[in-house]
């Protein structure tokens, strides 16, 4: 099993008191693995449905953020690889 990495950074080197403060994480994990599962429903009679393709992640990635100083951390934005959160300085 591979190691999740990560890389972050914070959108400026210092803050006044009530600054916005954007933290962008990239993310990626090698053994997670991208699955497509198609389903089909069929009555008694042999009618079934359409097929409904259905993507999933086996063992997605959990990014949060916790500081030493207990702001609260938004997420603004996930693609599934990189992330970025939004708190107050």
């Amino acid at each position: 099993m591979a190691v999740p990495t990560v890389t972050a950074s914070l959108d400026a080197a210092t803050y006044a008191p009530g600054d916005q403060m954007l933290l962008t994480v990239a993310y990626a994990d090698t053994d997670t693995q991208p699955l497509t599962v198609t389903i089909t429903v069929t009555d008694a009679r042999g009618n079934h449905s359409t097929p409904v393709i259905v993507p999933i992640v086996v063992d997605p990635l959990a990014v949060t953020v916790h500081d030493d100083s207990g702001r609260a951390w938004t997420r603004v934005s996930d693609t599934g690889a990189v992330v970025v959160f939004r708190a107050v300085a």
